[in-house]
């Protein structure tokens, strides 16, 4: 059975010097916070007025794409800080879009504040193009100190039944939710709307913010994925899941998201993604704020992370998602190249891996551990052994003999656990620029689980 792998992505060279003043070469750099729309036209990107190495222009960045994979500068949404948003937040820049189609229109809502405030605004733009121009439509909800709330961090989605809802927030006050009215694209109702979520530490440091609400129709749930702690330093995606829009939202465990008298406080929501560094290649920090797209059967988790050697580099990631059957998602753990699910024979498997597991009480990066699949069934990592099999030909299931331990052997990084279901892609190793399979899943105790083979050894 042979594989059918991704052809080779576009190299982008990381800390490249050279495109610092020319925009016109920033396909996935300086893209933070960004937010996903899929168009007639092709694929956009929106996002954080952000830059390295110089003077930032503010105006919402817009980058588009044909595939997913190949990113253009288009420029910018806005020729500055909206009047209104400069009156009330004084923002320098603006914060993380959210752009939506209504029909044949298409409206932003944007983010205006300063760092560590809560006297801030969500804006809206409307548009016929998701190129713009763009018509200013005034505020959606404003905030300021003594409200709870922080009004950022939009994102406008409709339920099962068509109604439209606004979630949004960050560590100040927690996450909320409201409904919209369609007509105006403003809130149907008085307040700041319903919380979803919140953390004990109203900090960056203990930050829970950059909500994002999807409906899955075969699971017929509602997952909320938040960001949390620093986003410069430790930024990690949780997701929780409910039955309805407006919650309660609750984790693989049973703890509802917005439970502050549970500890630990980092044991909440399900870790699906944080920093982490495989054997070879460049470690990434902060990975988070994301957005998620649907499209068609296929669903991808959008992300902004931090290159190791200088964070200050915020960079695009796009990653395949993929769904347990317990109706959990799980992230690839190798940026998007073109991969499909597809079969896979056992003898492709075996041969050398490394393991990176997301503990979610660890704020490093987390670190890749070396393990094998052999021949005869049998898996090993230094002294822990076990054994493996392929399921229905595209899942990776292993059995570790041993009870839960630390790293060993002299290996970085934590060890596998019990029990641990991978589902398996024909991945792009971004890393090492080859071709590679990878596993994405999660073991006993519902850590999020991602393996990659180094090479084949049948």
């Amino acid at each position: 059975m042979s594989i059918l792998f991704p052809s080779a992505p576009p190299s982008y060279k990381l800390y490249d010097q050279s495109i610092l003043d020319d925009e016109s070469r920033w396909n996935i750099n300086n893209a933070h916070d960004p937010g996903i729309l899929k168009t007639k036209d092709g694929y956009y990107i929106y996002s954080t007025d952000v830059r390295v190495g110089g003077e930032l222009t503010p105006g919402v960045m817009v980058r588009r794409s044909q595939d997913l994979i190949h990113w253009e500068w288009v420029g910018y949404a806005l020729p500055g800080i909206p009047e209104i948003a400069a009156e009330w937040a004084q923002s320098v820049n603006l914060w993380a879009p959210d752009v939506v189609q209504v029909g044949d229109l298409y409206r932003m809502y944007y983010s205006a504040s300063t760092f560590g405030s809560t006297r801030s605004m969500i804006g809206l733009m409307e548009s016929d193009s998701p190129e713009g121009p763009w018509i200013d439509r005034g505020s959606v909800i404003r905030t300021e100190p003594g409200d709870g709330p922080n009004a950022i961090d939009a994102q406008v989605l409709r339920d099962a039944d068509g109604q439209q809802w606004m979630v949004y927030g960050s560590f100040f006050g927690g996450i909320h939710i409201l409904p919209l009215d369609e007509q105006t694209g403003k809130p149907s109702v008085e307040g700041f709307g319903t919380l979803l979520a919140r953390r004990d530490k109203q900090t960056v440091d203990g930050a829970v913010e950059g909500p994002y609400i999807v409906y899955h129709p075969e699971f017929k749930q509602y997952y909320l994925f938040v960001s949390y702690d620093s986003l410069f330093k430790d930024y990690n995606v949780r997701v929780a899941r409910a039955d309805n829009i407006d919650g309660p939202y609750i984790d693989q465990h049973g703890r509802v998201m917005s439970d502050l008298d549970y500890r630990p406080q980092h044991d909440i929501g399900r870790k699906i993604v944080g920093g982490y560094r495989f054997s070879e290649g460049e470690g990434w920090i902060a990975p988070g704020h994301n957005s998620v797209l649907c499209d068609g059967d296929d669903y991808y988790i959008v992300h902004h992370a931090r290159g190791e050697q200088d964070k200050s580099w915020p960079y695009l990631h796009i990653r395949k998602m993929l769904w347990t059957e317990d109706g959990w998602p799980v992230v690839s753990p190798e940026r998007y190249a073109g991969e499909q699910e597809q079969d896979f024979d056992a003898t492709a498997l075996i041969g050398h891996w490394e393991w990176i597991t997301f503990d979610p009480q660890q704020s490093d990066l987390a670190q890749a551990v070396a393990f094998t699949l052999n021949g005869d069934g049998t898996v090993s990592a230094g002294k822990r052994h076990g054994t493996w099999i392929l399921d229905d030909a595209r899942t990776l299931v292993l059995e570790w003999n041993s009870a839960p331990a630390a790293a060993q052997d002299g290996q970085a990084g934590f060890v596998p656990v019990g029990h641990t279901i991978l589902k398996l892609l024909p991945s792009w190793d971004w890393e090492r620029e080859c071709t590679t399979i990878t596993g994405t899943g999660y073991d006993d105790i519902g850590y999020a689980v991602w393996a990659k083979q180094q090479y084949n050894t049948k």
